[in-house]
């Protein structure tokens, strides 16, 4: 083997060079300055391809973006909420809904392009006179109208005008259009019960912490101003998209939806206030059906009547109230909550109450009556002919004024003749429990609570004398002289006798579908006690029944069914004596109270009593017996107002 070659070895040192590791650490920065600058423009051309991608689809393939980037602005709108419904007690609608547009205006948008706004075809679109046009421009601005802010221009635009106008409205700067709601019937009943609305003033602006604002509608009477709160909801709002000629061409997310308005479950049977209205045409006066057991109302008919389409809110319901309000007939006057009338011969009955409860008359009691009542051998109040009376019972069937003068007298004066007052102050302590004298709390607007005279009243009355006694003002024995009562009052007395001794506070509203998922409210009931035996009220359910089986009010027999009356006949010194019936049936387990109530109808029976007869025999039965027909008849054709000739025969 051949031997290794031998090198010399080299030494090197044991440490570098001063400043080569900042060479090396220099070196090696900026070789990752270099790797890092790629990563960025990597990312950079990433971000721009995504972005020139993006751009393309949406500029070449989305047609969606291209119909948003044609929105060149948004404005916020206020949603209004369905009203709520009135129904009556057995589902039909009482009011509907119907969708209408109003046209508004923002003066100072208009302003700006007056001079070649071309209002002869803004007028022809919209089917308006240039004289409307010119009209509806406020003259003056205030706190009302402001120039910066939108206005109703022109209400209750139906759908099919409103579809030609919406194409042009570009062409009409500073006018805008919204979707409302307005109040319709479909039928021509309950007038005064249902209201009308009318547009907000300024006063209820204000009072309705920001829920109204001006061309906002609210009920102004009936129910629909009794229950606003419920039936108007709550507004919502949404942003809208608008394009660059301001029409709207879609919604933003952002909304809040409106609630809608509860609806109102009467206590109305739609049928029998239609029937009764008809019966009560060219009529003046008012009629009142309850049930008993609730308090519920089943009809409220003040006559006349109109029909509640006249009042919609429209162009044409200026000239129909018009009208209204000059008939001399006043239908616009709720004659069953804001008349004022004596309770004629029904307040015998609440006399006879009284006096068997005292222990002043008895039910056997007995009289003999001469034609009238006589004090110191003259006749100081007069009375028809009949039979010899032999108890309570029959007084009431023949209605005998000597018996019931007598028999109130006798009330008021147990504690002596010359000091009536503490009898007839307990007598009216009895009265109040009825309801008489003070506001029975119908959730209606506008109920009266009548006057019950007392003491004090008397001795103003008689202060020449200085004193007063009972026989001085015996005609209040017989429900007259200075008595005033609603007719509401006086058939709820006779509710709480069909009931024996109580009676609920009269409504019209039983519940509510409340909110958007319609649960169902009921109101609570109110119960009123008497404190008068029940036997006595049996007493007076029984001369009732007589004064139609054979007594004043015959003509209301119904075959079939125990109803239960008795007539009026009150005085009137300004023309013809009214004509009242009150009556209930059945007689056990009734189930509605009526009153009847006809001004200038002279006899009880004459026209009070069928009617109210027809109606209870319809409520309680559906139709009118074949038997019958020819009493339905006269009462539909019977014409009581100074319109009329028809005269007809008095039944005694």
């Amino acid at each position: 083997m051949y031997p290794l070659p031998s090198f010399p070895i080299k030494s090197y040192p044991r440490s570098l060079p001063l400043g080569f590791n900042q060479q090396m650490q220099s070196l090696h920065n900026t070789k990752s300055l270099d790797k890092r600058g790629v990563i960025i423009r990597i990312i950079f051309l990433l971000v721009a391809a995504l972005l020139v991608g993006k751009a393309a689809q949406l500029q070449l393939f989305d047609a969606d973006f291209k119909a948003r980037a044609e929105r060149v602005g948004s404005g916020k709108v206020s949603l209004y909420p369905a009203r709520g419904l009135m129904l009556d007690r057995t589902g039909k609608r009482l009011t509907v809904n119907e969708p209408v547009y109003q046209i508004e205006m923002t003066y100072r948008d208009f302003a700006k392009q007056a001079e070649t706004f071309d209002t002869s075809a803004f007028c022809e679109l919209l089917r308006i006179t240039p004289e409307y046009f010119a009209e509806s421009i406020p003259k003056t601005w205030g706190h009302k109208f402001t120039k910066r802010k939108p206005f109703i221009f022109l209400p209750n635009v139906p759908p099919h005008l409103y579809a030609t106008f919406q194409e042009n409205l570009f062409r009409f700067p500073g006018f805008s259009a919204s979707l409302r709601s307005m109040r319709g019937y479909t039928h021509r009943s309950a007038a005064h019960v249902l209201g009308y609305m009318s547009e907000v003033d300024q006063k209820a602006i204000d009072k309705g912490e920001g829920r109204y604002v001006t061309g906002d509608y609210h009920g102004l009477s009936g129910l629909e101003y009794q229950y606003e709160k419920m039936l108007r909801g709550e507004k919502g709002e949404k942003w809208l998209y608008l394009d660059r000629l301001g029409r709207d061409v879609g919604a933003a997310q952002d909304e809040n939806e409106a609630v809608v308005g509860s609806d109102l479950i009467t206590t109305i049977d739609l049928d029998l206030q239609a029937y009764g209205e008809s019966l009560m045409a060219n009529k003046i006066g008012t009629v009142i059906a309850i049930e008993p057991a609730t308090g519920e109302i089943l009809s409220m008919i003040s006559a006349p009547t109109y029909d509640p389409n006249a009042l919609r809110i429209g162009r044409a319901r200026g000239q129909a109230f018009t009208q209204l309000q000059r008939d001399s007939l006043q239908p616009l006057l709720n004659r069953a909550i804001n008349g004022k009338y004596a309770p004629g011969s029904p307040f015998k009955a609440l006399v006879s109450l009284v006096g068997l409860q005292t222990g002043t008359l008895v039910r056997n009691r007995g009289m003999a009556c001469k034609g009238g009542f006589y004090s110191g051998g003259k006749m100081l109040l007069g009375c028809h002919g009949h039979p010899y009376i032999s108890n309570v019972e029959q007084a009431l069937a023949h209605s005998c004024n000597n018996y019931f003068v007598t028999a109130w007298l006798e009330n008021l004066n147990r504690f002596g003749a010359e000091n009536p007052t503490e009898g007839l102050k307990s007598f009216n302590n009895y009265l109040y429990q009825f309801g008489l004298g003070q506001k029975l709390g119908i959730d209606f607007p506008g109920e009266i609570k009548g006057f019950i005279p007392d003491s004090a009243f008397l001795y103003r009355q008689h202060r020449k004398e200085g004193r007063w006694k009972a026989i001085w003002n015996r005609s209040l024995a017989i429900g007259q002289g200075e008595y005033e009562m609603t007719s509401l009052q006086i058939v709820n007395f006779i509710a709480a006798i069909a009931n024996r001794g109580y009676w609920y506070t009269p409504h019209l509203v039983k519940g509510a579908r409340v909110g958007n998922d319609r649960k169902n409210q009921h109101l609570n009931l109110q119960r009123h006690d008497i404190d008068i035996d029940r036997q006595h009220f049996e007493t007076v359910v029984s001369g009732m029944r007589k004064t139609v089986l054979n007594g004043t009010a015959r003509i209301a027999h119904i075959p079939g069914i125990d109803i239960c009356g008795k007539t009026g006949t009150v005085q009137n010194r300004k023309g013809k004596d009214h004509s009242v019936f009150t009556a209930f049936a059945p007689k056990d387990n009734p189930q509605i109270a009526i009153l009847v109530y006809i001004e200038n109808g002279g006899n009880g029976g004459t026209i009070a009593a069928p009617i109210a007869s027809l109606m209870t025999e319809r409520y309680l039965n559906g139709e009118i017996a074949k038997n019958r027909k020819w009493l339905e008849q006269r009462m539909i054709d019977t014409d009581m107002t100074k319109r009329g000739e028809t005269s007809i025969r008095e039944v005694k």
